[in-house]
C-alpha cells in the first residue's frame, strides 16, 4: 500500500513537471517573402501558454527602416481545455526595391532562446492594396490605422555644406601648412542630418587627397565633435571629421581634389501621425572645393637641401661645467619649435676641435593639436677632453634651419662652455686607439729582405707569349686566305 502511493505521488510529480516545461512555448513567424514598397514586412514572436514578460530587441535589416511595434493575446477554450497565446510584432518598412537577407538570428523571451534561420525578401513596386498583405493587428480600428493612404515625406530643405580648409595658400619647401575636412550646419537650418559611417567615408577621403609628394602629420580625430564658429554673419556648428599637418618634399603645387562627403537626411512626414514613422532615412552628399597650394623653392644656400624648415630654438642640458682630462661628460643639444620635428637631423660637428664625440642618442616628442604640429627632438652626446683648456662648445655644434616666418636662414650654436683642468692625456689617448692598416702588421711580418727581381722576369715571360699568340693567329688568318 505504501508502495502504491508512491507510485502515485512520482507519476503526478512527472505529469506536473512535464506540464510546467510544456506550458510555455515559443517560436518566430516570418512575413511573406516578396512585399511591394508601399507593404511592410513582419517578424512575430509567439508564445504560448504564458505571457510575454520580457523579449530582446528583434534584429535590423538592410534596406528597411523599422516602424511600429505591436502585441496581441488570444484565448481558446477546446474540451474544457483553456489556452493561451501571446504576440509581439515587429513592422519593417521597405525603403527600396531589390533582394535583402534576412540573416538567421536568436532572441530571448521570458528567459527562454528562439531562433530562425532567417529568409530572403523581395522588394518590388508598389501595389493598389498594401494592407492586404500586412499583418493584422487587433488594434488597427482602434487607432484608426487601417487607412490605406500611405503617409507622405517630404524633403526639408537645407542650410549645410562640406568644406576643406587650409591655413596658407602659399609655403615654402618643407614648411607646414594645415588642411581640414569639417561638415558646418547653420543654427537656423531645419533639415534632419545624421552621420553615417564616418570611419569608412574618412579611409576613403585620406586616400583620395593624401599628396604624394608632401609628408603627413595626422592628428587622428577619434570623436566627432560639434563646435560652434561665427562667419558670414551666421553662426554654425562645425563637425570636425580631418586634420592633418603637411610638409612639402619639393616646388610646385600640392593639389587637393574635391571629395564627397555623404549625410543620412531625413525626409519628414506631411502629415505626422502618433504610430510608424514620421520620417523616411535618404542620403545626401555633400562635395567639398579643390585646392592647390603654392610650394616655392628655398633661397639659395649650401645646405637648402638638407636644412629643415619651421621656427626652432635651443635648449641645452650638460651634466658638468668643469671636468679633469680623460673624464666623460653628457651634453644635450634640444631643439623644440614648430615643424616637421620628425625630420630634424643631429647638429653639425665642425672638424678640427680637441672635442671627442660619439653617436648621439636621439629621443623625440610630438604634439598636434590647434592645427600645429610642434614638439622637442634631442641629441644627447657622450664626450671627452684631453687637454687642459676652456672649450666653448659654440665651436663644435651647429644647426642651420630656414625660418619662413623671417623667409631667411639661421643658426642654432650651444652657450655653454666647459673648463677642463688635469694633465695632458694625448699620448694615451694615441696610445689606446688602435692605428689600424699597415699598424697591425708589423708584430705579425717576417723582417727579412725579399728579392723583388723575379716579378720582372714573370712581366717579360708575359709579353712574350702574347707575342707568340698574336704571331699564330696572324699566321692562321694569311694561310686561311
Amino acid at each position: 500500500m505504501y508502495s502504491t502511493k508512491n507510485h502515485f505521488l512520482f507519476v503526478c510529480l512527472l505529469g506536473l513537471f512535464s506540464l510546467t516545461a510544456h506550458a510555455q512555448d515559443v517560436k518566430i513567424e516570418l512575413g511573406q517573402n516578396e512585399v511591394a514598397l508601399n507593404e511592410t514586412f513582419t517578424i512575430k514572436v509567439i508564445v504560448s501558454g504564458d505571457k510575454i514578460r520580457s523579449y530582446d530587441q528583434l534584429p535590423d535589416i538592410q534596406g528597411f527602416q523599422k516602424q511600429g511595434i505591436s502585441q496581441s493575446s488570444s484565448m481558446n477554450i477546446v474540451n474544457g481545455q483553456m489556452s493561451s497565446t501571446n504576440s509581439v510584432i515587429q513592422y519593417y518598412k521597405p525603403l527600396r526595391k531589390g533582394q535583402f537577407t534576412v540573416p538567421a538570428f536568436d532572441i530571448d523571451v521570458n528567459g527562454i532562446s528562439a531562433s530562425s534561420s532567417g529568409t530572403t525578401i523581395t522588394v518590388v513596386d508598389a501595389r493598389s492594396n498594401a494592407q492586404s498583405n500586412r499583418a493584422l493587428d487587433p488594434f488597427d480600428d482602434l487607432f484608426g490605422r487601417n487607412n490605406t493612404e500611405q503617409p507622405e515625406y517630404v524633403e526639408v530643405e537645407d542650410d549645410a555644406f562640406f568644406s576643406l580648409s587650409v591655413s596658407k595658400d602659399e609655403v615654402y619647401v618643407g614648411e607646414g601648412f594645415s588642411v581640414s575636412f569639417a561638415f558646418y550646419m547653420s543654427e537656423s537650418n531645419q533639415a534632419p542630418f545624421n552621420f553615417h559611417e564616418p570611419g569608412k567615408q574618412l579611409e576613403r577621403i585620406i586616400n583620395e587627397i593624401k599628396p604624394g609628394n608632401a609628408w603627413e602629420e595626422n592628428f587622428n580625430i577619434s570623436s566627432i565633435q560639434p563646435e560652434r564658429v561665427e562667419f558670414g554673419g551666421k553662426k554654425w556648428t562645425k563637425y570636425k571629421v580631418y586634420e592633418a599637418n603637411f610638409y612639402p618634399f619639393n616646388a610646385g603645387t600640392v593639389d587637393f581634389p574635391s571629395v564627397g562627403w555623404e549625410m543620412i537626411k531625413y525626409k519628414v512626414a506631411k502629415n505626422p501621425s502618433f504610430f510608424g514613422s514620421n520620417r523616411l532615412q535618404d542620403f545626401k552628399t555633400f562635395y567639398s572645393q579643390p585646392k592647390s597650394i603654392q610650394v616655392k623653392e628655398l633661397p639659395p644656400h649650401p645646405l637648402k637641401n638638407e636644412v629643415s624648415v619651421g621656427n626652432y630654438r635651443l635648449r641645452e642640458n650638460i651634466s658638468d661645467l668643469e671636468v679633469k682630462t680623460g673624464e666623460g661628460f653628457t651634453y644635450d643639444f634640444i631643439i623644440t619649435g614648430e615643424g616637421n620635428i620628425s625630420s630634424i637631423r643631429p647638429p653639425k660637428i665642425k672638424k678640427g676641435q680637441k672635442l671627442n664625440t660619439f653617436d648621439p642618442n636621439e629621443q623625440v616628442q610630438i604634439n598636434r593639436g590647434r592645427g600645429k604640429v610642434t614638439g622637442m627632438k634631442e641629441f644627447s652626446y657622450f664626450m671627452t677632453l684631453n687637454e687642459a683648456e676652456v672649450v666653448p662648445l659654440k665651436d663644435h655644434f651647429e644647426w642651420i634651419y630656414f625660418n619662413p616666418a623671417l623667409a631667411k636662414y639661421d643658426t642654432l650654436v650651444p652657450q655653454a662652455v666647459v673648463q677642463v683642468t688635469g694633465e695632458s692625456r694625448i699620448n694615451q689617448a694615441i696610445s689606446s686607439s688602435r692605428l689600424g692598416g699597415l699598424y697591425d702588421l708589423i708584430e705579425v711580418e717576417d723582417n727579412k729582405l725579399l728579392n723583388q727581381g723575379y716579378k720582372s722576369y714573370f712581366s717579360s715571360l708575359i709579353n712574350i707569349l702574347l707575342l707568340l699568340a698574336l704571331g699564330l693567329l696572324a699566321y692562321l688568318i694569311v694561310k686561311k686566305k
